[in-house]
């Protein structure tokens, strides 16, 4: 009380009635809360139809993974990858456009319909123009890829699945009874984890020619069993069919009990300008300046091996239908994996698991680049050993289990240090930051491969010798016509792990000290203190 009256605020009588009121309102509701256990009746068709829209988010998460393969398969260079995987950042960006999603919509049509129904019609119609177009842009016929046409449209699929996802996070809050919402999480993983899967690895296998005659055929045809332009084709028709069924037949706020009620009915909303002020006030924050330069610069160590490695793979003769299927057998332990590293993080110090897991992904990084390096030594066009596939899950399996060490680390200390105040807006601010902070070391990694890559033509023409460096499509093919050969002097991939390894250890050595003391910070120290008590004024008064 004292703090808002140095702020120019008086207490009323009943301004202090109505605060003790709400305190009293929340610290019941947070009892019952906890001491309620989950009852599914009557929500089983609520918690099918949440696991349905995460599913089909996933289908162009999925599908936008899988355009790099099939780029790299088409000859495209590293900097056109660098140029695509912008499509990836918009759900690294949502944090900007969420507060108006929040905010904005259409009351008798509902809340999160207002945006859901429109931006799955989007998605829908994005893929049947997709469907006509995408076999071109690829660069069919032997023509080259037209990849800045490729990553805004790709952009845009993945701005609307961004904005899908933030109005079912906040549908799932409302459509199942308060008892049962920690199932929506389970949704989200889940099934967003299966879309992905269906838009990656099943259509990496089904479009692949060599897969689909090896074990889904008996007769073998010249290519697969799915096309790109017939699974956009298909996936486009199926969410134009399911959004318009949710749109007649779901209506929204239709579960409600008296715990919903009694969590909402005394909270402030937050309104647009209060959103970005609050927004506003966190980066002016000296811990979160800290932490955000810790979080957007941490993984630039893992950056070749996370963006380069599988597409080197390729490049040098691993299948890419292979290769996507490798990522099946550690689906159950990315299952398994957060809940076993979460009862080593749920102590007042989750960031020690956090630096002690960064030494042991440096070193199965650098395990993989050795992969990578040996593999013309272990494999031929013709046959790829089963030993060599056990090594590559093995090794991914390993590494898996320390990036989830720090993935479930970090979650943790958000979770320990967000302003309670504030906590969704909080929570999402420190997700993007982490998720920045692995997009744009992506990206200039793979722009930098052919920057550090040095290449010859060998040939017995001295003079196409000279003046061909074999950097693009066309100085490989004329090189080619010519009877002569492209080679690789230095690879930038490798140059760029041995300065990644580097660059690790010495983040480490300069981070850690800043990382213990964030974690030694007392709570009080993150909390947005001038927002909190405005809010609490508009609260109250």
């Amino acid at each position: 009380m004292a703090a808002r009256r140095r702020q120019g605020y008086k207490d009323t009588p009943e301004d202090q009635k109505k605060l003790l009121n709400y305190e009293k309102t929340l610290i019941e509701t947070l009892h019952i809360e906890e001491h309620e256990t989950t009852d599914i009746r009557g929500d089983k068709c609520n918690i099918g139809i949440l696991f349905f829209l995460y599913v089909l988010q996933g289908i162009p998460l999925g599908l936008i993974a899988a355009i790099p393969m099939l780029l790299q398969n088409r000859g495209a260079s590293y900097k056109q990858q660098a140029e695509f995987s912008f499509a990836c950042w918009p759900f690294s960006m949502k944090l900007l456009w969420a507060p108006i999603v929040d905010a904005l919509y259409i009351k008798k049509f509902g809340r999160r319909k207002s945006w859901l129904v429109p931006t799955q019609y989007l998605i829908g119609g994005f893929m049947l123009f997709l469907s006509w177009h995408v076999e071109r842009w690829l660069g069919g016929n032997g023509a080259d890829p037209n990849v800045p046409l490729l990553t805004l449209v790709f952009f845009i699929l993945n701005f609307l699945a961004a904005t899908q996802d933030i109005a079912v996070d906040g549908w799932a809050l409302t459509m199942l009874k308060r008892c049962n919402v920690g199932y929506a999480s389970t949704c989200n993983s889940v099934g967003q984890t299966a879309g992905y899967f269906l838009g990656y690895v099943a259509f990496i296998a089904l479009e692949s020619k060599e897969f689909c005659n090896t074990y889904l055929r008996t007769i073998p045809k010249d290519e697969g069993m799915v096309t790109l332009p017939e699974f956009l084709w298909f996936w486009g028709i199926c969410f134009l069919v399911a959004t318009t069924l949710v749109a007649i037949l779901k209506k929204e706020n239709d579960v409600k009990d008296e715990h919903t009620e009694a969590r909402y009915t005394d909270v402030h909303e937050l309104n647009i300008q209060e959103s970005y002020k609050i927004l506003w006030d966190m980066v002016r924050m000296r811990p979160v300046i800290i932490l955000a330069a810790i979080l957007l610069t941490v993984k630039v160590t893992f950056a070749a091996s996370d963006a380069v490695t599988s597409l080197k793979l390729i490049d040098a003769g691993v299948p890419k239908d292979k290769l996507a299927l490798l990522v099946i057998p550690i689906v159950p332990l990315q299952i398994i994996l957060p809940l076993v590293v979460s009862r080593y993080t749920n102590g007042p110090r989750p960031m020690d698991v956090y630096l002690k897991a960064i030494p042991y992904r440096i070193i199965f990084s650098t395990v993989a680049a050795v992969i990578t390096y040996l593999t013309p030594y272990m494999i031929t066009k013709e046959h790829v050993p089963i030993y060599y596939y056990v090594l590559l899950v093995a090794n991914y399996g390993v590494y898996q289990i320390f990036l989830y060490c720090m993935f479930v680390a970090v979650m943790a200390f958000f979770a320990k240090i967000s302003d309670p105040a504030v906590g969704g807006t909080y929570m999402t601010f420190l997700n993007t930051l982490s998720n920045l902070g692995g997009n744009w070391p992506n990206t200039v990694i793979l722009w930098l491969v052919d920057v550090l890559t040095w290449k010859e033509c060998v040939t017995v023409d001295t003079k196409l010798r000279e003046r061909n460096h074999c950097l693009t499509k066309q100085q490989k093919q004329e090189c080619s016509k010519a009877g002569g050969e492209c080679r690789i002097l230095f690879d930038g991939y490798y140059i760029e792990c041995i300065l990644c390894c580097i660059y690790g250890i010495i983040w480490l050595f300069i981070a850690r000290k800043w990382i213990t003391y964030l974690q030694n910070l007392p709570t009080r120290e993150w909390a947005v203190v001038k927002t909190s008590k405005k809010l609490n004024r508009k609260k109250f008064s």
